[in-house]
């Protein structure tokens, strides 16, 4: 009996694992939509987004389903309130996803992006497609070691988001408000998402260790 709890435990962080990878998929395929002006792309981002909500929706159910039949404790209920704070952040990052899909859309056949700001974007949809996979890795070793550099490739993210603000902000900008606002956005849309895949990998820590990155016993 307690054979197979471990073993729904087991499966629930190999779920967990899997959304991760949806979500960094479909942060990929939002950027080639945003890069390349694709509309069939970013349709298919868009349509997809359901498989994650469905993903949450399902993990969440079995967590609290194991929460409330087997009473668990120490490790397992770690675990346990792990995947169901964590099955929320990769949630959000699909959504962050999809609103960079529904962005393209909105403005095809025109380019969101003027030139001047398109490696930026081209940078940023890297770094969330790397840290959606290293998260990935994180759940499926537990690898403490391991999260720890998610943090630390989160500052590339934040770094890039404050220098794109700076062009923005510039008083020579050419392109005009409504410009401005959708790569203001846009930007925010990838600050968040890496900030997310930052959060999934402390919850990770968090089961492994009994204590959240950032207190003062541990900091990521």
């Amino acid at each position: 009996m307690r054979e197979a709890y471990h073993d729904r435990l087991g499966d629930l962080a190999d779920h967990l694992a899997d959304m991760c990878a949806m979500v960094g998929e479909a942060m990929d395929r939002a950027t080639r939509a945003l890069l390349d002006v694709d509309l069939a792309l970013a349709e298919q981002v868009i349509s997809d987004d359901i498989k994650v909500d469905a993903a949450r929706s399902s993990y969440e159910e079995e967590a609290y389903a194991l929460l409330a039949l087997q009473a668990p404790v120490a490790t397992d209920l770690r675990t346990v309130l792990a995947v169901i704070h964590a099955a929320e952040s990769l949630e959000r990052m699909g959504d962050l996803a999809l609103h960079v899909a529904k962005t393209a859309r909105r403005r095809h056949p025109n380019p969101v992006l003027p030139e001047e700001v398109r490696p930026y974007f081209t940078q940023m949809g890297k770094v969330a497609v790397a840290l959606a996979n290293k998260t990935q890795q994180v759940i499926r070793t537990q690898d403490v070691a391991l999260a720890k550099t998610v943090a630390d490739d989160d500052d590339e993210m934040d770094n890039l988001h404050r220098h794109l603000f700076t062009v923005i902000m510039d008083k020579a900008w050419p392109h005009g408000v409504a410009s401005a606002v959708d790569v203001t956005l846009l930007g925010r849309f990838y600050e968040r998402f890496a900030d997310h895949a930052v959060s999934v990998s402390k919850r990770t820590v968090f089961v492994v260790t009994g204590r959240m990155p950032g207190s003062d016993q541990y900091d990521i």
